[in-house]
């Protein structure tokens, strides 16, 4: 469940909550008397009860007051009429319950993860699963490919970022989560999955059947290229990625190299920490890189801390429409604090900050609390970063193998090298 490495997130302790439509009448820890006691009085005495959770008390009786009554309600009518109300269990509904909850902020970022998708999620965040290998995420309502990873059974299949995902096997994708569709779409190795594809300028939709693999997710791919150019392609921002970008940087400057190409394309981001170490390599100490800005508008600023060894090297970063969160931040924060030229495509537009918040029974809930916001005050969330060099790639040059995007980025850097050397 590749799902959500692509943004930073804030996990906090795994502490015991009580969610709101749970409070005051369920015990998690007495689940079944306390839930049949509660259930009794819900019915028994149905009233607008007002909640006191996280330190906020909403009055008894005002605008915003919850009536658990219709909860109950609707909890008896489909134990009693629902043609499925037998065969469903009691932590199947208050899951159901918990979700809608969530789905109720109508943010694709923010989710309920039962204990079985809590612990594929970790397992994600480790850097192996099984599956079709790529990222996946809501963009205006549609299920979109992010971008598919780098040798994955996804692009060798031939998906592309922004991809529109119509149906997964037999299901349509209209009404489904990110979550839900990660799930139908990860199997065991050597299985197989059919994706019901929709690309812009395609007359109709096309089927995709893609056999699923044990998938490693790449970080760090370098090179030096003709006219002594260093090339360093950072595929995710995971834990080792500040580590191996270090290596790769320390061999290709050995080399002798004169400017440096960060490509960026079809990087699904990672973790915040991760993009503001790699900054420090570019910008001095104390430079902001971004901010955090949650609701009550106080925002917190990431600076880098490291010596800005690479602030007078020529830089080229190349971007597409699979770069996205981290990635977004970096391109963004060196191109507004070091003039850095972008290369390539609009970026994907992933900027908010998720939550991780444990619950006491081993789910977690997923909960966007803030927006990352650049230097010059630019917000990536649905805005993306333009680049200042648009170059397409079309299906013509992948065919013939041909990278044009790469081919600019050689050019700029090589006019940067060349002026600096007459200054």
């Amino acid at each position: 469940m590749f799902t959500e490495f692509t943004s930073q997130f804030k996990v906090t302790s795994w502490k015991a909550i009580i969610l709101g439509v749970l409070a005051g009448f369920i015990v998690i820890g007495g689940f079944a008397s306390s839930f049949y006691f509660g259930y009794l009085r819900g019915v028994a005495e149905p009233k607008t009860l007002s909640l006191q959770f996280a330190n906020v008390e909403v009055p008894d009786g005002g605008p915003d007051a919850a009536d658990f009554n219709i909860f109950w309600q609707t909890w008896k009518i489909i134990r009693d009429e629902a043609l499925k109300g037998k065969e469903i269990t009691d932590k199947e509904m208050i899951y159901g319950a918990v979700r809608g909850l969530v789905n109720s902020l109508s943010d694709p970022h923010s989710v309920f993860l039962p204990p079985e998708e809590t612990k594929e999620f970790r397992e994600d965040i480790q850097g192996t699963f099984s599956g079709v290998g790529m990222e996946i995420g809501k963009k205006n309502g549609d299920l979109v490919i992010i971008t598919p990873l780098k040798d994955s059974p996804a692009e060798k299949a031939g998906l592309q970022p922004n991809d529109q995902i119509l149906k997964i096997n037999d299901a349509f994708t209209g009404e489904m989560d990110v979550e839900q569709a990660v799930k139908l779409i990860r199997g065991q190795q050597n299985t197989q999955v059919t994706l019901l594809i929709y690309r812009d300028g395609w007359d109709k939709a096309e089927e995709f059947k893609v056999t699923r693999d044990v998938i490693n997710i790449p970080t760090v791919e370098f090179d030096v290229k003709e006219g002594n150019v260093g090339y360093i392609e950072l595929s995710n921002f995971n834990e080792q990625a500040g580590t191996a970008f270090y290596r790769a940087l320390i061999d290709v400057m050995n080399r002798g190299s004169l400017g440096l190409i960060v490509d960026l394309r079809n990087n699904p981001g990672g973790y915040l920490e991760v993009s503001v170490d790699i900054a420090g390599w570019f910008l001095p100490e104390g430079t902001l890189v971004v901010s955090e800005q949650p609701r009550d508008g106080n925002r917190r600023e990431f600076k880098s801390d490291g010596e800005g060894q690479l602030k007078d090297t020529p830089v080229v970063i190349l971007i597409n429409e699979g770069s996205a969160s981290a990635a977004e931040i970096l391109a963004g924060a060196l191109r507004n604090q070091m003039k850095a030229k972008l290369v390539g495509a609009k970026t994907f537009g992933k900027g908010t900050v998720q939550m991780l918040e444990g619950l006491t029974d081993g789910s977690t809930i997923k909960l966007t609390i803030a927006n990352w916001v650049l230097p010059d005050g630019t917000i990536i969330e649905k805005n993306g970063l333009e680049p200042d060099e648009k170059v397409e790639i079309t299906d013509e040059d992948v065919k013939a193998r041909r990278d044009p995007q790469l081919d600019k980025a050689l050019e700029i850097i090589m006019k940067d090298i060349k002026a600096g050397k007459t200054d």
